[in-house]
């Protein structure tokens, strides 16, 4: 056979083959930058909210929801990143009403219902805070793999609350899907809530 025949023939095969794992490559779904799981479906959030309202978790199918755990006498974990949520609902434009954050104290003892539903929408006006019996926050802490740890108190009773900063996000059909640390741009929680808001 024409080496010359052969060389095209093995050039033809080269360029399909370069074609079908360029086509591969941008065919393949975005992928998220947080860190992502299985899909599972959410432990619930069931609690009263400061304005006698009740919070349910499932009844916030359709949306996506992220929720905080910390405390409103945070020096700078809970402010920085409920300002970061801020950033992301607000960037989404029209979308923010299909994102729900949530942000659940760590510190009954000092976050009434009422105290935490305020700091909560002074970053946001749609931001849900959530306070409540220690008994029944425990089991909402242990749910999602939360921790705090009591600093010991001043002289003026004063103490801080060292505790998980990790955002978890709760894609529109109520599964747990991804997380974020503290150390995560607010840009990689609007790319990918945008991901999740395009699945629905």
């Amino acid at each position: 056979m024409d080496r010359k025949v052969i060389w095209v023939g093995v050039g033809s095969l080269f360029v399909i083959l370069v074609g079908i794992a360029l086509a591969a490559i941008f065919a393949r779904p975005p992928s998220f930058l947080g860190t992502s799981y299985e899909p599972i479906p959410a432990p619930e959030i069931d609690m009263p909210l400061a304005d006698g309202t009740q919070f349910r978790l499932s009844d916030h199918k359709g949306q996506v929801v992220l929720v905080f755990f910390g405390y409103t006498y945070c020096p700078d974990v809970c402010p920085i990143t409920l300002a970061n949520m801020k950033q992301m609902v607000t960037e989404l434009g029209a979308d923010a009403q299909r994102v729900q954050v949530v942000f659940v104290t760590m510190d009954p003892d000092r976050d009434s219902p009422e105290r935490i539903q305020e700091y909560a929408s002074r970053f946001y006006p749609t931001f849900v805070g959530i306070s409540g019996p220690i008994e029944e926050l425990g089991k909402i802490w242990g749910d999602y793999g939360a921790y705090r740890e009591l600093s010991p108190k001043d002289e003026n009773g004063n103490y801080l609350v060292t505790h998980s900063s990790r955002v978890t996000v709760i894609d529109t059909h109520g599964d747990l899907r991804l997380s974020f640390t503290f150390e995560s741009r607010w840009q990689d929680v609007l790319h990918d809530v945008r991901l999740l808001l395009a699945e629905e």
